[in-house]
């Protein structure tokens, strides 16, 4: 029989069917009204067994054995409403259209031999901090080491440099002692991290390499360098900025990661020169902001020209305060010549609020200037030393007062801003610090870094427009 047949709603239709016609045939005969009564009476109870028997028999027909828990588990016992005798269903198919399917997720399991399967996480030494003790005493000046803790891991002895050279040649604007310098500072084995205090300078971290055989600071030449803070990495950005522009004022300087120091970020490193020395390295002796001003007016040291006493001149020659201005209103460095941030408006972090300098600018004149080094070999030019550049100046809370004075600048570097190529040379100088590069978040935070200098090069170019400031050669 049909299964569609058996279908309760299709046996009443055909039941009243025949009930009807049941009742028409007997309305031929005309039986007696009780009769006929009792005739519908059977004809409905047969349509209620039927209907019942159906019903029952659909119900046997779907019921299969309970094989979910109660938490969607899947059980393979035998309950006791199976109907088969002895057989035990293997493959339960589902036929109701509301039935869930349930897909179990296996938890993965460790692997037995777990050093060979997962890289091993390398401990970091702890440092231990041990007084050297040794103190030099050179006329005036004092130089006191600690030697501090170091890892040896804190080397190069991955096989390859973080220095990334992939063409024949670097950049013009390296030459070939600033390369050699880069490798050193990236790549050099370190036997050695004192703490010293040169004359003349605070408290730096200065490392050594296993080419340096002494432990004098004063001996320590192209084989030492100074590790600074994570917080201080855009004196790497400073680096190649000067040079693209062909200052070359900075010292070479690269990032580096030590596990020792600065929590194994990374951190910059700057190559030490231990002739470095304060313009002004007496006491007695200050250059504020007034004679600043005036050594300006007098171009000391232009032309070949000595200076007189009542010009307030230095030893560093005119032209090196317009390249000093170039580089630090680009990078917004203000620790030089505006230590008291007199000239914007600071933020609470930064080191004039901390130390309450910006309270101070009502003396503008008597505001000394600092970080002013010069080697003792070359007096008359400047080196740029601490160049920690701030980025999140907008245009309109930049220091112009860094351009105070400044008649002149630099035809070198204001063509360098002008030829719309500064963005392809700072992405093209900075790839090769690979330390650098990756920290700051590869190329679309270095994009955002460039982005800040150019709208500072733009305003910069509006300054000299505006103030007929001279574009001229400053050839050293």
């Amino acid at each position: 029989m049909d299964t569609h047949s058996t279908r309760p709603g299709n046996v009443g239709d055909t039941l009243i069917y025949l009930s009807v016609s049941f009742l028409k045939v007997c309305n031929c005969w005309k039986y007696s009204a009780a009769r006929k009564y009792l005739i519908v009476a059977v004809v409905c109870f047969v349509y209620l067994f039927f209907t019942v028997h159906v019903s029952r028999a659909s119900t046997r027909q779907d019921k299969r054995p309970d094989l979910w828990t109660g938490n969607s588990v899947y059980s393979q016992s035998k309950t006791d409403q199976d109907p088969v005798d002895g057989e035990v269903n293997e493959s339960v198919s589902p036929t109701r259209s509301n039935v869930v399917y349930i897909t179990l997720k296996f938890k993965r399991h460790k692997p037995a031999i777990i050093r060979g399967t997962v890289r091993p996480k390398l401990r970091r030494k702890k440092v231990k901090v041990r007084q050297q003790g040794k103190v030099k005493d050179a006329g005036h000046k004092t130089t006191a080491n600690t030697r501090l803790g170091y890892s040896e891991l804190d080397g190069s002895d991955t096989g390859y440099s973080s220095i990334r050279i992939y063409s024949e040649r670097a950049p013009p604007w390296f030459s070939n002692d600033d390369i050699t310098a880069m490798r050193f500072l990236a790549d050099s084995k370190i036997t050695q991290i004192d703490e010293v205090a040169p004359g003349g300078f605070s408290s730096l971290i200065l490392f050594k390499s296993a080419t340096n055989g002494t432990d004098d600071v004063d001996e320590c030449r192209k084989c030492c360098g100074i590790v600074k803070r994570p917080l201080d990495m855009s004196e790497v950005f400073a680096f190649h900025l000067d040079r693209i522009l062909g200052l070359n004022r900075t010292l070479p300087a690269v990032s580096r990661r030590f596990h020792s120091l600065g929590d194994g970020q990374p951190c910059p490193v700057v190559l030490w020169d231990p002739s470095l020395s304060p313009v002004v390295d007496q006491p007695s002796e200050r250059l504020n902001w007034g004679s600043y001003q005036t050594s300006l007016k007098y171009k000391c040291w232009h032309r070949g020209i000595i200076p007189k006493p009542e010009w307030s001149c230095t030893s560093i020659h005119h032209h090196e305060w317009s390249k000093l201005v170039v580089f630090d209103f680009l990078l917004q460095i203000y620790e030089r010549l505006d230590k008291n941030c007199c000239g914007f408006k600071p933020r609470p972090e930064d080191t004039c609020v901390e130390l309450g300098y910006h309270e101070e600018c009502r003396d503008k004149d008597g505001i000394e200037l600092t970080h002013i080094i010069h080697r003792k070999h070359d007096p008359h030019h400047l080196v740029f030393f601490n160049n920690k550049g701030y980025f999140d100046r907008d245009e309109g809370n930049l220091n112009f007062r860094l351009l105070e004075g400044i008649k002149e600048l630099p035809d070198q570097s204001v063509s360098v801003l002008r030829s719309q190529r500064l963005r392809e040379k700072l992405l093209q100088s900075l790839f090769l610090d690979q330390q650098y590069w990756d920290s700051q978040g590869g190329r679309q935070g270095i994009e955002k870094l460039i982005d800040v200098i150019e709208r500072r090069a733009k305003v910069l170019l509006t300054y000299i427009n505006a103030h007929g400031i001279k574009v001229v050669p400053m050839n050293s």
